[in-house]
């Protein structure tokens, strides 16, 4: 799976280069988690898991302390989580997670993004069967033996675990999410590369130079959009 961590790793740098505008998508969606549930990530799970997200992309905790009291408050901001599956330059696969309050807006503009960078809009269900829902957790300065020893120990079985860069990334169920790094904390360890609960591809597939020129700016332009949170592709960027 070392090719899809390379997917993970040129996403976490591309956003660790708009910081502002990740900072704001994880201010929508700490809200959202918040006001959805109870605002303490020790009794609202989905809470917990941004902000554990949020840590791995040092999210200032003024900005994570706002969208909760936010959500304390009583604000009466209402968001609706749609997916969008498409079809990029080459035939290529994405899929577009969205929290919005104008279903239109975000529609038009998601839309329009496939339809100016050589895509077009799928219908649910045409690109997602070739993607996994999967929890992917990293951790520096162990090996993948090592990281493998921690979860047997606590009778966790995962998918796959992978050693690149000094990095052991587990591979697992989304709903081992928590159990994975309860047991690396258990072990002492308490800061992640990655926790992400994520899609991956089933094959990743490469592009021309002038293809993948046109689909990383379907994906920019696409992650540009105030209402996207996430964008999945079954592209490999890092060849």
């Amino acid at each position: 799976m070392g090719r899809k961590w390379n997917n993970i790793k040129e996403k976490k740098a591309a956003k660790d280069k708009n910081t502002s505008r990740i900072y704001a998508k994880f201010g929508r969606e700490i809200y959202v988690a918040a006001k959805q549930g109870e605002p303490d990530p020790e009794l609202n799970q989905s809470l917990k898991f941004v902000l554990e997200r949020a840590k791995t992309y040092n999210v200032p905790k003024h900005i994570i302390d706002r969208a909760i009291e936010k959500a304390k408050g009583g604000a009466d901001e209402n968001y609706d989580e749609l997916r969008y599956e498409g079809f990029g330059p080459n035939g290529t696969m994405l899929i577009v997670d969205t929290l919005t309050n104008n279903v239109n807006r975000t529609a038009s503009d998601v839309r329009a993004a496939f339809g100016k960078n050589g895509g077009n809009m799928g219908v649910n269900g045409s690109v997602a069967y070739m993607f996994d829902a999967t929890a992917v957790i990293g951790i520096e300065g162990k090996t993948a033996d090592e990281a493998l020893e921690i979860l047997m120990e606590e009778d966790i079985d995962v998918r796959d675990i992978i050693e690149e860069d000094d990095v052991a990334i587990v591979y697992a169920e989304p709903d081992q999410f928590h159990a994975v790094q309860q047991a690396f904390k258990n072990a002492g360890i308490e800061d992640f590369t990655v926790a992400e609960l994520t899609m991956l591809a089933q094959n990743d597939v490469p592009l021309p130079d002038d293809a993948k020129e046109q689909f990383e700016k379907l994906i920019d332009t696409l992650e540009d959009l105030e209402d996207v949170q996430q964008v999945y592709h079954n592209v490999d960027l890092g060849e």
